[in-house]
């Protein structure tokens, strides 16, 4: 198994930013957790920033990102949101209910956590909006298997920068869908079990009286056939994980 691939099955986990109390988490039956309704401001534009490597950036039609199924989701539920960030994508994207799908994003293929630190600062000042909600694609996507402990340091450092820009923002924190099964060999399923098992204290240790930061399980329940190739989404992964993203978003949007 190449480095390669162990650096691309880590590249989601979902930073999401809003203005909220500390939140509390449960989970529902489809594995995801859910936070309570925090306290928003009546008719503001929700702002979302996906952020991570190629499952955020996508590459259609060789395999999807979760960004288009997701923002056709949100408009079914009439949430006012707006994707941010410094990129967009060339890709065919059928128009829905009469709407040009919103493309702008912060996913760069083959980034680390390193590389996501290095330039978040630059990205965030050439933004005009500050988000709210950002989803960062699985802490250390890029990063693999290791040093867990710099991803960690890394993926505790971006969040510092997030909630610096906005102190009042809540985090959702990916665990990652796993790699093709004929990939899973026993050195990655240490390794990503291990991780499974750290961001939910990366959560845990980075939630302020202001910032609550959460988890959402892409883990469990999903199935080779979600993906196109060793890791990245068909149409039905970006799916499953556009609904996982809107349990945990529709509570807060509403």
């Amino acid at each position: 198994m190449s480095m390669i691939f162990f650096r691309k099955i880590f590249h989601l986990v979902t930073i999401v930013s809003l203005t909220s109390l500390v939140i509390a988490c449960s989970s529902d039956d489809n594995g995801t957790t859910n936070p309570t309704t925090p306290n928003m401001p009546n008719g503001s534009t929700i702002n979302i920033m996906p952020l991570g490597a190629s499952r955020v950036a996508g590459a259609r039609p060789l395999y999807e990102s979760y960004r288009y199924e997701l923002w056709k989701l949100l408009l079914d539920g009439n949430y006012n949101f707006d994707f941010i960030g410094t990129e967009t994508d060339s890709a065919d994207y059928p128009m829905y209910n009469g709407l040009s799908f919103d493309r702008n994003h912060e996913g760069r293929g083959g980034i680390s956590s390193g590389g996501i630190l290095a330039e978040l600062e630059i990205w965030l000042n050439d933004l005009t909006a500050v988000p709210d909600i950002v989803l960062f694609s699985s802490p250390g996507g890029n990063d693999g298997f290791t040093d867990l402990e710099q991803t960690v340091s890394n993926v505790n450092a971006i969040i510092d920068i997030f909630q610096a820009r906005n102190p009042n923002l809540t985090i959702f924190l990916e665990l990652p869908a796993p790699a093709l099964s004929s990939e899973q060999t026993p050195e990655f399923l240490a390794f990503y079990n291990m991780a499974l098992q750290r961001i939910p204290q990366i959560a845990t240790a980075k939630t302020t009286a202001t910032s609550s930061v959460l988890t959402v399980d892409m883990s469990t329940n999903f199935i080779d056939a979600y993906l196109a190739d060793d890791v990245h989404y068909s149409e039905a992964g970006a799916s499953f994980i556009a609904n996982r993203y809107l349990a945990v978003l529709a509570p807060i949007l509403q």
